[in-house]
Order: structure tokens, then sequence, then C-alpha cells
């Protein structure tokens, strides 16, 4: 196939650009063989120079970007657009405003993961389980789950709209004002029998805080066995949830973190142990950090783990900033269960299977409580 004149003037425009990021593109040529780079090249300068409508070189370039990427067929690493790794990094500084949900990917659909009490979302009526269709004017199939949660996030007092479809009725729009959301991590409560009853819906900075105030109050009311919920938990900070793990696991190892090339880390419990009786509850929504928790009290035995199997999440993701104000999340390295177990795209299997019907009815907290009543005779 022959070239127009703009296309081979392109095609030396791209090869000057090809030579200025040599580093770059020479180790994709060492990778893949100059003929497929050069028909990368070629792509861009026949849509360049061909393509009914005129799309700007910044536009392709984000798409091959995009595409690379995508060709991993990893769910978990994305290329974030300037504005989506924007709010990324607002998000981390905490200089945003939100909803109030905990939203997350199943079958591959933006779902509601749990709405909390007191803010946008759940004085609106928004329900777990409850399908986000579109925010504002855009479909979420397809999105990845960081831009959908930056769609939704942005200044406090700005609105955004979202149509919901939920299990039994038709599409519902809500158009919820941003607010600054500050919700905690975990909750507390003395269930009867002084069976305490802990749930973390998420690992932040402060949740290790949290859990030791709550359980000082717990034991102060006379706790003497624990029920630690995890469902629908995403996960979070690491460094968190290994802290919490110090709660209930003895010394030694928590998660390792295996590197493809750099060396291998360990995280280790070291803190005060709560020495009671202890029930893990755990789903399928159970995910990441929330599973190394898991997985270390059943492997070195501290609990009872019951519910069903986890999500499966056992992978790191390191995010890298990009000059053109992009930003590249890549997943870097996997999970290693105390017992150096790879639970990713396996999760941690219970040691009590208790499916949960769906009339309401919390057959696996009702599991918990009579195991740990059995603990007590």
């Amino acid at each position: 196939m022959r070239l127009s004149r703009t296309g081979r003037f392109w095609l030396v425009t791209f090869l000057a650009v090809l030579l200025i990021v040599g580093c770059l593109v020479g180790a994709a040529v060492m990778a893949l063989g100059y003929r497929q780079v050069e028909n990368l090249l070629e792509v861009i300068t026949i849509i360049r120079s061909d393509y009914l409508h005129e799309v700007s070189t910044r536009r392709l370039v984000e798409g091959a970007a995009k595409g690379i990427v995508g060709a991993l067929g990893d769910p978990y690493s994305v290329y974030l657009e300037p504005e989506t790794f924007k709010h990324l990094q607002e998000q981390i500084r905490g200089s945003f405003g939100g909803l109030g949900i905990l939203v997350g990917m199943k079958d591959q659909r933006l779902t509601v993961i749990k709405p909390f009490p007191d803010t946008p979302a759940g004085r609106a009526g928004v329900k777990a389980g409850d399908v986000i269709v579109k925010i504002e004017d855009r479909q979420t199939q397809g999105l990845d789950l960081e831009t959908a949660v930056s769609l939704m996030r942005g200044p406090v007092g700005t609105t955004v709209t979202l149509t919901l479809m939920r299990p039994g009725s038709g599409p519902l729009t809500l158009t919820l004002e941003r607010e600054e959301i500050t919700v905690p991590t975990v909750e507390g409560k003395l269930l009867p029998g002084g069976i305490g009853y802990l749930t973390i819906s998420q690992f932040t900075e402060r949740t290790p805080a949290e859990v030791h105030q709550v359980l000082g109050k717990l034991r102060a009311k006379g706790m003497r066995a624990l029920i630690l919920d995890l469902r629908d938990n995403p996960g979070g900070e690491l460094q968190a949830a290994v802290r919490v793990a110090d709660y209930f696991v003895p010394p030694g190892p928590v998660v390792y973190v295996d590197y493809r090339n750099d060396k291998d880390e360990v995280y280790s419990a070291s803190g005060p142990r709560l020495g009671l009786p202890l029930v893990v509850l755990v789903n399928e929504n159970s995910a990441s950090a929330a599973e190394i928790v898991a997985a270390a009290i059943k492997e070195t035995g501290s609990g009872k783990i019951v519910g069903t199997r986890t999500f499966g999440k056992g992978v790191v993701q390191s995010v890298y900033p990009l000059k053109n104000g992009a930003g590249l999340k890549l997943t870097t390295a996997r999970y290693l269960t105390p017992r150096k177990h790879d639970i990713n795209g396996k999760g941690v299997e219970p040691d009590v299977k208790v499916e949960q019907p769906a009339n309401g009815e919390d057959r696996q907290l009702a599991a918990a409580q009579e195991i740990l009543r059995g603990a007590g005779r």
C-alpha cells in the first residue's frame, strides 16, 4: 500500500518523535520488533491523513496508551486521563466532595456496595445493590472504576445526577449535592451473651485508631468473644489492614508482597492480641485488604471464617504520574498469605460456608453467634 504525500509527511514527523523518545520506543522495538512498532506509527499516520474527521495527535497518543494498558487484560491496571488523575490525587489529599457511597464493579456493572447514613446518597434512599447506569449524561458501561468515581466527586456544593437501576423497578434518577464526606469506617455493639460485634466498612488511615476505640468500649462492657464483620468491605490501605490484624493474630507474617523484579516485602503483626474467641464474617464482596486480614486470621488459627468465598483481589497497584498530567495505575505485585498462598482470582474459602438468603434474614451472623455461644460452654 502506498502512502499519500501527506501520509509520508506524517510518517517522517512521527519517526522524528520516535528519535526524541528513543529510549522508550527503543525498548518497545527490542521487545516487539521494528515491524510491529512501524505498524503502530503507520496506523496513526493513515488516520491523520485519510480519516474523515480531523483528530488531534494528543487524542491518538492517549488512545494508544489506553490500548497498551488494555492489552494487559488486567482489570486493575488503568491509564488515567489527566482529569481523572487529578480527581484521584484530590481524593488522596482528601480535598473533595462526595456522595457517601462505596461502589464497585459487580458483573461488570457499577454497583453500590454500601450507602452511608446521613450523607447525600443515604438521605436520597440509595440502596446496596443499586446499579449506576449513568453519571450525568455519561453511560457507565465500559467505564473503569476510577473514572466513574472521579465523575461522582467534585467541589463541595456542586451537584451530580445519577441514573440507577434497582431490581424490581424501573430507572431512578437522583440529583445529589456533593458534601464533604467523613464517615467512620468502624462500628460496634454488644450482642446478647457478651458477644461483641465489630464491622469495618473499608480500611483507611483512621481505621486502626477506630478499631482500638471500639474494642476498648466493648471490653469495658464485658465482651467475652467477638464477631468481626468484613462483608462488603472492598479493602483499602495495606498498612491499615496490617495494624488491624495486630489485634487478632499472633506475632509473625500477615502478608507477603511478591514483586516480579524487586525484593519481596513482608508485613508482620507485632502488637497486642485481643485473645478472645473470634469469628470473621466474609462474602463475595470482601476484597483486597479485607481478604488479607481474613486469610491471616484463618491461616494462623486465630478464628473461624464464616460466610461465602471472598472476591479474590490479591494484587497490588502502583500509581505513576505521567508528563502530560495523566497517570498510570499498574499492577506491580501480588499479595501472598502467611502460608504464601496466592488468593488472586481464588479468594478466601470460609471454614463454615453459609449462604445469605434474599429475604433479609442474616443467617451468617446467626451462625457466627452460635459458634461463639458453643465456644463458651
